[in-house]
């Protein structure tokens, strides 16, 4: 499928084992971050700060609710995950679509 999308230079599969299981699985990595989160957009934006005791962290995102990015800085990407909001995985809709057209299972899909 990412051959076929042309997006095989944007992921990475690692060969993953799940107990009980012979058949392979992989883990899928995002070899793109872009920094693209719409924080006026989104519905809540926190960051960490001194009074949090991470000193490393001062000014990185501790928490985003509603995700929203900015699709102008997103340019040609079809698969990345947001700068400093590394739990989110972003795909086009085309991906999406090929995702579903798949069947590929474990995928919860929400606009953003």
């Amino acid at each position: 499928m990412c051959e076929r999308l042309g997006i095989q230079d944007e992921v990475q599969f690692i060969p993953a084992r799940a107990g009980g299981y012979s058949e392979p699985f992989f883990v899928l990595n995002a070899l793109r971050i872009i920094r693209c989160i719409d924080e006026d957009r989104c519905k809540e934006v926190a960051f960490w700060e001194p009074r949090h005791g991470e000193p490393e962290l001062v000014g990185a995102y501790r928490d985003v609710r509603g995700l929203r990015i900015d699709p102008t800085k997103v340019g040609d990407a079809n698969i990345f995950r947001p700068w400093g909001w590394p739990v989110a995985l972003i795909v086009s809709e085309r991906v999406k679509v090929a995702i579903e057209g798949e069947g590929i299972t474990g995928t919860t899909f929400i606009e953003v």
